[in-house]
């Protein structure tokens, strides 16, 4: 068993590494850089793959794919030409085949080392090569030629690499930590009836386990991160999460906010509307206008489809602080998407008489100065911007409600930013702050809900308005593009629009896709007289506004762009989109684009064209986004296939970099995991901030805020 010193836990979990045997300063730096500054660190820094070491396996019976290790002796040596060396190795052994050693960075002393009838013994993964089986890279060691060397008694964990830091060095330094774990007694700190009842081990015995399984162990249940060990780390991992995010939240409400009860303004907007709201709308504004009435400060996440409507529910709302002679501010991540959100409030709320105000990069001057009066003398009632509204020489004179539109495309700093203009930059207990509402238009995973957002309330607008009709979607090689152009001509013929995506804006070696410019330059030529526009991100905005603005008032017939179309455009007449390599996008984006056509009433289609071959995952994302529309079904496989990292962005709570939990793997967990952290806070503070403390550490620092 693992010696371990004795003492208060607390020393030996905070103990700093420069106390740590062959830690100088320069490692230390490198250590810390990944997070790794006391003991307690490395006993979380858990490895990310297993070796199995202890067992050697004849050639003739390996397996492509399968790691494996392999003992034998050289048979041959190849350096390769000189102007393109590369160290060929070829071991036999006793089963009469041979392995082929593929060296592609390597140095005259190990050329040395292979010399012919060497004993080598090598770990590595085998594939396919011109000779048989090959192994690129492998990790070896050459033995002598007398005595038995002794194979391994465990696997071998495989830790994350640290630049500067080799895995032997760091294998050593994490061993050290661990020999260095207290009892149960000072290191657990999940109640025990809970672990009895679930038969998880304490998080001495994960811990070990995880880092230095038996040779017996289930080796397939750790590699798939199911082994109880690993279920056990990834309980108190979400816990940690979800503690963290709800004590955020805990903190927020204990700020004032001034209610917001008054509807005539609200009620008078929605009777103007050129269309009537759908159940799902009503539902979730009914929500919004419950909290709003309450003096603590509304937290609330809006989630809808594509042309669900959120953005009418945000004027609904807006206009509740309008009618209490308040404020209301809109952002969004990119110019284009906050100019749809302007052209819809000015449409729907300047006929009440609302005064809506811009604000973005591009004012400046003299222009820029006046909205910034309107905005402080409380004469604009509504702010819609872009980041620009969280600049310094910003001043609401009573901002009542902040409205974030693509949630995920902002850190929380920059949301509580925004809130922060509301408090005149005061947030502390006496602060009045504004209610918040953030919205999305990528469908949340219930599983991600529950833990990316356990600091908001929920609402999703699950009904698309009346009149949308489905897009129909297929999958088409490349070699059909010709067809896809007379496509394209026939549709417009018929007085429709369509777009054509294209993944990058300039050719690229390094790339294979089609650029934006190049596809402009042929499309303008063969389909000869249509009107054909480009669009891209890094045309000037004035320019860029010009060719969506005539492509929306049917000026043109196809409009050529690259993702940058994603959000905020809504053309009605466009009716047929084609996406180039579209194996190359996620699901989420993919499923947005989809969403600009679909708008009006004419049946619509979306041709997803790829390059061959596919990936196994490409064609999964396109076989999912032909035989569904539904963007919750969507985004659940989305998580499954690229987990939470990506679909978060900048969440800051580290959900990206989990240790070892998996939220589409361990979904089960998190119901427990809700239920055990409302217990924790009522009765247990004082353990809960030590869970969070444990696993998410500094990236808690917005829990107080």
């Amino acid at each position: 068993m693992p010696s371990r010193q004795d003492g208060p836990s607390v020393d030996l979990h905070t103990q700093p590494l420069p106390r740590m045997p062959g830690v100088g300063p320069r490692v230390a730096e490198k250590l810390a850089a990944r997070g790794l500054t006391t003991l307690q660190d490395f006993w979380l820094q858990l490895p990310r793959q297993y070796e199995d070491r202890t067992q050697i396996t004849p050639i003739r019976l390996l397996q492509p794919g399968v790691a494996a290790q392999v003992e034998g002796r050289v048979e041959a040596v190849d350096r390769g030409f000189r102007y393109r060396p590369m160290l060929r190795v070829a071991v036999g052994d006793d089963s009469r085949s041979v392995l082929v050693l593929r060296f592609f960075h390597f140095r005259a002393a190990q050329v040395a080392q292979f010399r012919i009838g060497a004993r080598v013994r090598l770990y590595g993964t085998p594939k396919p090569g011109q000779h048989g089986l090959e192994i690129v890279h492998p990790s070896y060691r050459v033995l002598d030629d007398e005595g038995e060397v002794a194979l391994g008694e465990q696997l071998d964990p495989v830790y994350p690499a640290i630049e500067g830091i080799g895995p032997a060095t760091l294998r050593r330094l994490i061993g050290y930590a661990l020999d260095r774990l207290p009892d149960d007694a000072s290191l657990e700190l999940l109640p025990r009836e809970l672990r009895e009842r679930l038969q998880l081990p304490t998080l001495r015995e994960a811990l070990l386990t995880v880092h230095r399984p038996a040779v017996d162990a289930d080796v397939a249940a750790l590699i798939a991160g199911r082994h109880p060990a690993q279920r056990r780390l990834a309980l108190e991992e979400l816990l940690a999460h979800h503690l963290s995010l709800r004590r955020q939240r805990i903190s927020q409400q204990a700020h004032k906010s001034r209610p917001l009860k008054q509807m005539p303004l609200a009620e008078k907007l929605r009777k103007a509307l050129p269309f009537k709201l759908t159940g799902a709308q009503r539902r979730v504004f009914d929500e919004i206008r419950a909290d709003l009435a309450k003096p603590s400060p509304m937290l609330r996440l809006v989630q809808g489809d594509v042309g669900s409507g959120k953005t009418v529910v945000a004027a609904l709302a807006a206009m509740l602080a309008v009618q209490h002679g308040r404020q209301a501010a809109l952002m969004a991540p990119t110019e284009l998407l906050a100019e749809q959100h302007l052209n819809n409030l000015r449409r729907w709320l300047e006929p009440l008489g609302v005064r809506v105000a811009w604000l973005a990069g591009k004012v400046t001057g003299r222009a820029r100065k006046a909205v910034l009066e309107q905005v402080a003398n409380g004469e604009a009632q509504v702010v819609v911007g872009t980041h620009a509204l969280m600049q310094e020489g910003v001043a609401f004179r009573d901002l009542a409600l902040a409205i974030v539109d693509e949630q995920h495309r902002f850190g929380v700093h920059q949301r509580l930013a925004l809130r922060d203009k509301g408090a005149g930059g005061a947030v502390g207990d006496d602060a009045i702050v504004p209610h918040q509402l953030v919205m999305t238009a990528t469908p949340i995973p219930r599983t991600l809900a529950m833990t990316a957002y356990a600091d908001l309330d929920v609402s999703a607008i699950d009904e698309l308005p009346p009149g949308r009709t489905p897009v129909q979607t297929v999958a088409l090689g490349e070699e059909r593009r010709p067809e896809l152009v007379q496509r394209i001509r026939t549709a417009c013929a018929e007085g429709r629009q369509a777009y054509w995506v294209c993944t990058l804006i300039d050719d690229s070696d390094e790339v294979i896709a089609q650029a934006a410019q190049t596809t402009f330059e042929e499309l303008s030529q063969q389909l000869a007289p249509l009107r054909v526009g480009l669009v891209h991100g890094r045309m000037k905005a004035k320019e860029k506004q010009e060719t969506m603005r005539a492509f929306k008032e049917g000026e043109l017939d196809l409009l050529v762009a690259t993702t940058v179309i994603e959000v905020g455009v809504d053309v009605p007449n466009a009716s047929l989109m084609i996406i180039e390599n579209a194996e190359r996008l996620g699901l989420a984006q993919l499923h947005q684009l989809r969403g600009r056509v679909g708008r009006g009433s004419a049946a619509s289609s979306c041709v997803l064209l790829y390059r061959s071959p596919l990936s196994g995952l490409a064609r999964q994302r396109l076989d999912t986004m032909r035989k569904t529309h539904d963007g919750f079904v969507i985004a659940e496989k989305d998580l499954e296939l690229r987990g939470p990292g990506e679909l978060l962005g900048t969440r800051q709570t580290g959900l990206a970099g989990f240790r070892v939990a998996d939220l589409a793997r361990d979904a089960d967990l998190l119901p427990l995991v809700q239920e055990l952290g409302e217990r924790l806070l009522k009765t247990s503070p004082e353990l809960a901030e030590r869970i969070v403390s444990r696993w998410v550490g500094g990236a808690a620092r917005y829990a107080s805020a």
